[in-house]
């Protein structure tokens, strides 16, 4: 610290006789006001070419103060706005018709991002700063991303993605009076560096051939021209799009939800054996042997569960593409760790809201929460090299190298 920042601490202490963390808040709030103040007036100095004690030839002059009172980061702060006689000074302190000198609205986005309503935000600003801000206010701000979401949702993509997952997590919004339950379609790619990036969201409630012909070919139209492996749960009309779009990708039917969508029929007394028999037929060596698997699950478990495995069978095309992979391989597609840790994040959402109040909000929530927890994204996928080196092997001369 310097002799100058001790001197001025010692007057601090002095002139507003501190003896709390509250004293220092409010003598910090005081002395803000003033500093405007004359921040303010050497801006009027500059404006008018002359001090405010000098006299000068002009027809322009100082004509007083206008009260202003400002939210800021110790609260509403009274302020006296040096005024010119035509109305031309123009401060940059505190701008004409700036109401916050806190970055309030970064500060809305950023507990927007993390799940809280407009209503959350508002108690909270108030709590912490002590000025209130209407829900409406909350809402206006957030509304400012949108052209930074429809930048985003536009931007364009790599050529070539080794692997992309798409899921759904579902919500309930409100639509005209009525709640009914959407979709948000999340398509995560995989980077032919080994870099995790979110490509798109689209929250609709209607799957079909046709709705996902138009995601991939937005995909296209962005500048996607090939994709090895799509790894999705059983969304209508996934494969007849893909064959469509991309006819040399491979569809991978996810095997968590796979295994998830087999063990719902299961009571908890046989869960974990039935679990553990499954997984002699993901973790197979070859097609063949998963399939022996499968039919000897299919024996032991079908008569005590009929529907159980029946899915199995009727996917199997979907589900043995996995087999053409070491475990290395397959580890980055069945796991879904990529996409679970994600969907993670988006599942706070919906313990934080049971219903959102547009599918506007409900998209700007997702966008944030996306950007937010790909600040964290700086790491390539665990083994990439081995698992790039591997899949250019088998999808030759389609993969940079």
């Amino acid at each position: 610290m310097t002799e100058g920042k001790r001197n001025i601490i010692q007057q601090l202490l002095q002139e507003y006789d501190i003896e709390t963390a509250e004293d220092i808040q409010a003598a910090l709030k005081d002395l803000l006001g003033g500093t405007i103040k004359e921040m303010m007036e050497a801006e009027m100095d500059e404006h008018l070419g002359y001090g405010k004690s000098e006299r000068y030839d002009s027809d322009d002059y100082r004509n007083g103060y206008k009260p202003k009172r400002v939210n800021s980061s110790y609260g509403q702060v009274d302020i006296a706005v040096p005024q010119d006689r035509k109305s031309t000074f123009e401060p940059q302190i505190v701008k004409k018709r700036q109401k916050d000198i806190s970055n309030i609205d970064q500060k809305i986005i950023s507990m927007y991002a993390k799940g809280m309503t407009t209503r959350q935000i508002s108690e909270t600003i108030e709590d912490i700063y002590g000025f209130e801000v209407s829900e409406s206010f909350v809402s206006d701000v957030t509304d400012k991303i949108l052209p930074q979401i429809d930048d985003w949702h536009n931007r364009p993509l790599d050529e070539v993605y080794p692997v992309l997952f798409i899921d759904a997590i579902h919500y309930s919004v409100r639509d005209n009076g009525m709640i009914r339950k959407l979709a948000a379609y999340v398509i995560l790619g995989i980077t032919t560096e080994g870099r995790k990036d979110v490509l798109t969201i689209n929250v609709g409630d209607n799957e079909s051939s046709k709705y996902w012909l138009s995601i991939l070919n937005e995909l296209k139209n962005r500048g996607v021209r090939d994709i090895m492996v799509i790894c999705a749960d059983g969304l209508s009309g996934m494969k007849e799009a893909i064959a469509a779009a991309f006819p040399k990708t491979e569809y991978q039917r996810c095997i968590v939800h796979q295994v998830r969508n087999t063990l719902k029929y299961v009571p908890d007394k046989d869960r974990k054996t039935f679990a553990t028999d499954l997984k002699t037929i993901y973790h197979a060596a070859t097609e063949e042997k998963a399939r022996k698997a499968l039919d000897g699950v299919n024996s032991k478990w079908t008569p005590k569960y009929p529907n159980s495995m029946k899915r199995w069978y009727d996917n199997w095309d979907a589900i043995s593409p996995i087999f053409k992979f070491s475990p290395t391989v397959r580890k980055v597609i069945y796991t879904t760790n990529s996409i679970e840790s994600l969907n993670s994040t988006y599942r706070k959402l919906n313990r934080q809201r049971s219903v959102f109040p547009s599918d506007t909000a409900l998209l700007k929530a997702l966008y944030l929460a996306t950007f937010e927890i790909t600040k964290k994204w700086t790491q390539t996928i665990r083994n990439w090299g081995a698992v790039y080196g591997e899949l250019c092997i088998i999808y030759e001369g389609r993969l940079p190298e």
